[in-house]
């Protein structure tokens, strides 16, 4: 199939929503966020975006929902931009081999994340950003507002409530973070912006157009540069590597693309220099990513032939 034929690729996108709709829903919503724990894992949607903005999708591609860690690579993007390369003396680039939230790797590794996409690594990183503003959450909605086309989304407040009353875990890891010398401002600040962050609200199609600035090699969607080749190589090695957290390997295994998954069921996935992809079904599996969402991804880039492998 040619890469860029956009009936064939609709087409696909069908058969896939056909084919998982027939499915019995599958996996186990997140539980320990409540106003995550009320949705249906049935709902399934998916979206594809060319460098140019155009979209194509199936399914809810235009239904709303925090994109939780997803978010993570926005705040890298932003932090490598305005902060640059010190970030990397504060965070690894390792997979981690873990769950995404523990502390005993943390410890082991005396306060230093092994990566951008476990939550202490996007603690350090939205640490990092409170060096450039006051205001990370609201510098990452704006960016995201711009990207996507979309100037009306916002933050899901009850979300993020929701999540800020639930954090005792990743307050754990603030303040393991904060005495290893690895957190520079005060724990409950960093905490405020990483929950707001990960409240941010989007459909499939605003998801799948603002990941287009790393599909694009660091140019924004209005052609300004915004990160380096190299850098935006680094953001999609990062992404292929630890972005499914300790089911990295199986992201790569079945997907074979760079691809950054969240606990709402959301699943951002980079075919560089062609187009970018969103899915989103609630249902996960026990390491937190959508059971659906993968089946999909996995479909698509079989009948495609578009892995990076």
């Amino acid at each position: 199939m040619p890469m860029n034929d956009t009936a064939a690729l609709y087409g696909t996108l069908r058969r896939i929503a056909e084919t998982v709709g027939r499915a019995e829903p599958a996996g186990r919503v997140a539980h320990y966020i409540p106003v995550l724990a009320e949705a249906d894992p049935a709902r399934f949607g998916m979206a594809l975006a060319f460098p140019d903005g155009e979209t194509i999708g199936v399914g809810e591609w235009r239904h709303r929902f925090s994109i939780q860690s997803i978010s993570k690579v926005f705040a890298l993007v932003l932090a490598l931009a305005h902060r640059g390369e010190h970030l990397w003396t504060r965070v690894g680039r390792e997979p981690s081999g873990n769950p995404f939230n523990s502390l005993v790797q943390l410890e082991y590794e005396q306060g230093i994340p092994r990566n951008p996409f476990i939550n202490a690594g996007a603690l350090a990183v939205t640490d990092e950003l409170l060096d450039h503003t006051d205001q990370p959450c609201e510098l990452m909605r704006d960016f995201l507002r711009e990207e996507s086309g979309a100037p009306d989304l916002d933050f899901d407040q009850r979300v993020a409530d929701s999540e800020a009353a639930h954090i005792d875990r990743n307050a754990a890891l603030g303040h393991l973070m904060a005495d290893y010398g690895n957190l520079r401002h005060p724990v409950p600040q960093v905490l405020h912006h990483y929950v707001r962050q990960c409240a941010v609200e989007m459909s499939c199609e605003e998801v799948a157009r603002a990941g287009g600035v790393v599909t694009r090699h660091g140019l924004r969607a209005d052609g300004s540069r915004l990160l380096s080749r190299g850098d935006a190589k680094r953001v999609n090695a990062i992404m292929l590597t630890c972005g499914a957290y300790d089911a990295a390997g199986e992201f790569a295994f079945r997907v074979g693309l760079p691809g950054k998954s969240g606990v709402s069921g959301g699943i951002m996935a980079v075919v560089p220099g062609r187009y970018t992809l969103c899915v989103w079904s609630p249902g996960l599996d026990r390491r937190g990513n959508s059971v659906a969402g993968m089946d999909a991804l996995d479909r698509f880039t079989t009948e495609t032939g578009c892995s990076v492998f």
